[in-house]
């Protein structure tokens, strides 16, 4: 009898506990951080294109979500980050001022423990750096066409 009420205290415990766990996961992707990660990944897209399309706007919306956040989610760093790509003239200098961007976001994410398959996170050994990006199929931001391919998905 006492296993019985020990094993049903477990398992309600269980069940209130992984909700929640699962929320505190979420919540990394609530906005604006969703809206930032969506931005980013247009930005990364285009770079891998060898196109600075769309970099500057969507880099000025990152910047624009991270000042605008009343909860503070994400480090005023990114906004800073943001507004310097944003800034960038030529796919050099915007693929220099991903890299710092895509540091913070990276540990963002990982100290606020988003869960895998939420995203993807890439190393190059070239350049040194990682980068975020939806699906496992690489395509390089630092790189572009000439090494596309290039990296190692780490998570």
């Amino acid at each position: 009898m006492k296993m019985k009420a020990v094993t049903a205290i477990l398992t309600a415990v269980g069940l209130l506990i992984t909700p929640a766990v699962r929320a505190a996961g979420s919540s990394a992707m609530m906005e604006p951080v969703k809206s930032v990660y969506d931005h980013y990944v247009k930005i990364q897209t285009e770079l891998a294109k060898d196109s600075l399309k769309g970099v500057d706007e969507h880099a000025s919306a990152i910047a624009k979500a991270v000042k605008g956040d009343d909860m503070k989610m994400l480090p005023s760093d990114v906004a800073t980050q943001a507004e310097t790509l944003a800034k960038a003239k030529d796919l050099k200098a915007a693929r220099e001022a991903l890299k710092p961007l895509s540091a913070s976001l990276i540990k963002y994410l990982a100290d606020n423990k988003v869960p895998n398959g939420t995203y993807h996170e890439v190393y190059c050994p070239m350049v040194k750096a990682s980068w975020l990006q939806k699906g496992t199929d690489i395509k390089n931001p630092y790189m572009g066409m000439e090494m596309l391919t290039c990296g190692k998905v780490k998570n």
